[in-house]
């Protein structure tokens, strides 16, 4: 059986193993309802992902389908997907489109949201239902359970030679949205109670204070998932991982999916579903690079399953895995990134103010070039990216923000300073890696940005360029193009698609 696992590499650092090998995520998730209709995926989908250099597509398969009566489950969707990925050469990563979805539950089969009383929902403080089935409703979560076991089998039967599957969601941005927590009888009664011991002592409001009632839902909802991900995974072991709906302004529990995987509430969850390998950030915000940094933990690799594809997603890209050790990163809505920018179909501007979503986020001019060439560029590189990663001859960086001009950045024998090419409309970020091949021998990778070398402070001499070439990385290995020691050397700047130089050093 071709099984991949998330294990830490002989650095200790957490990686996702293919076919017994490192494999970086170079991702896409296609959009909500798209991998629904066969017929529509191979027209409209997979023609359209060629040449953007993935290596995996992050589909959804949907409880509805998978069961639309109880106990009778379809597959032949699933089936399907694992046979179009195939003809493309790409792996898969799943989203089980269960319970829940963006806090509500909208993909739960018909027999289900009609039965609102076996299967009942959360209720505001008022007494007004939510359209989310309670995570207290122990039958739901059993069925749900069920249904995502059966699929796991499924796969393992249908896929586990082949290993087209490589890693899977469990339910979508989890949460309540227009309520702190969930007040019918069956929470009411769990809140009266003290804490779970793995939490502290006390009630849930000595033990929180103020997030107390986050606090509550996160348990639930992490207990939960971890119920779900463990039936599925003792049928087929596959990494199983949740990702969030960002904690964002306006900031208070149930304007943000109350209870979801936000790094406050990252300890609860990782003590109630242990058996996820991280909680991963969905990303539409401009900030992105401080969210990247805030869910980066020892105890939690990156892996962004969703986050804006426009022109700075490349930008991005270059952060996660040269500055984050990423799992994997993938731009939502990929298949959109070969269409005229004229033709998307952006949300209601009432839409992304609900949701705070930066309009720019679906702005895709120029998406595509900047991050099949940027995909293209992190293939060749990965064996410099396992070599060096982990060690300070590797750093990775991006523009932070509006006020951020650039960094500092110190090597053995030299320090160097990255200056930010103004940010512009539909144009990547400022972003780059810098690997010290040698003590005076820099290979440098990126985009919108200048460098300038120069010795350690308190050392009585000049830096110069020895030799300073343009070129290609393949495999790992460095393809000198030009060499550029004229006027060049003067300013060594980049432009706004990704390129590699050679820097070789010497003080005089």
């Amino acid at each position: 059986m071709k099984l991949s696992q998330v294990r830490p590499d002989e650095k200790g650092i957490p990686t996702l193993y293919v076919d017994g090998k490192p494999f970086f995520v170079r991702g896409g998730e296609i959009h909500n309802s798209s991998a629904s209709d066969l017929d529509y995926m191979r027209k409209e989908v997979w023609p359209r992902l060629r040449g953007l250099n993935l290596n995996t597509v992050i589909v959804p398969v949907y409880w509805e389908l998978i069961e639309p009566e109880q106990d009778q489950f379809d597959f032949s969707v699933v089936d399907s997907l694992l046979v179009q990925a195939r003809e493309e050469g790409l792996r898969l990563g799943l989203l089980w489109f269960g319970l829940w979805k963006n806090a509500e539950s909208f993909y739960v089969p018909a027999w289900m949201k009609r039965d609102s009383e076996t299967y009942f929902r959360a209720r505001k403080v008022s007494g007004e239902p939510l359209n989310t089935v309670s995570p207290l409703c122990a039958a739901a979560v059993e069925r749900d359970a069920a249904a995502f076991a059966a699929l796991m089998r499924h796969l393992r039967e249908t896929d586990g030679e082949t290993g087209t599957v490589i890693l899977v969601q469990v339910e979508n941005e989890i949460g309540l949205l227009g309520t702190d927590r969930d007040y019918g009888t069956a929470a009411n009664t769990a809140y009266a109670r003290s804490v779970p011991a793995a939490l502290g002592t006390g009630d849930w409001q000595s033990v929180f204070g103020e997030a107390a009632a986050e606090s509550f839902m996160a348990w639930h909802f992490a207990s939960a998932v971890e119920t779900i991900a463990t039936a599925g995974i003792a049928e087929y072991p596959l990494p199983c991982y949740a990702n969030a709906w960002l904690k964002q302004y306006p900031w208070y529990a149930g304007s943000y999916p109350s209870g979801g995987p936000v790094p406050a509430m990252r300890r609860i969850w990782k003590t109630a579903a242990p058996s996820l390998f991280t909680l991963a950030p969905d990303i539409y915000v401009p900030y992105c690079a401080d969210v990247m940094d805030e869910y980066t933990a020892p105890e939690n690799p990156l892996f962004i399953p969703e986050i804006r594809k426009d022109a700075v997603t490349a930008s991005y890209a270059l952060y996660a895995f040269g500055a984050k050790d990423a799992i994997g990163y993938s731009p939502f809505g990929i298949e959109e990134l070969a269409l005229d920018p004229a033709e998307i179909d952006k949300p209601p501007a009432e839409v992304m103010a609900a949701l705070n979503i930066d309009p720019s986020a679906f702005d895709i001019t120029g998406s595509k070039d900047y991050l099949a060439a940027t995909y293209g560029l992190l293939r060749e590189l990965e064996p410099l990216l396992l070599q060096y990663r982990g060690t300070a001859k590797l750093r990775g960086y991006v523009r932070h923000g509006d006020t951020d001009y650039g960094c500092f950045l110190r090597f053995t024998d030299y320090d160097v300073t990255v200056s930010y090419a103004p940010k512009l409309p539909a144009k990547p970020l400022g972003a780059g890696l810098l690997f010290e091949l040698e003590p005076e021998r820099f290979l440098a990778v990126g985009m919108m940005q200048g460098l300038e070398f120069r010795v350690k402070p308190g050392v009585d001499r000049k830096c110069g360029i020895l030799r300073y070439e343009e070129g290609t990385v393949s495999r790992g290995q460095w393809v000198p193009g030009r060499v550029l020691n004229g006027d060049e050397q003067m300013s060594i700047r980049f432009g706004d698609r990704p390129e590699c130089r050679m820097i070789t050093l010497f003080q005089y």
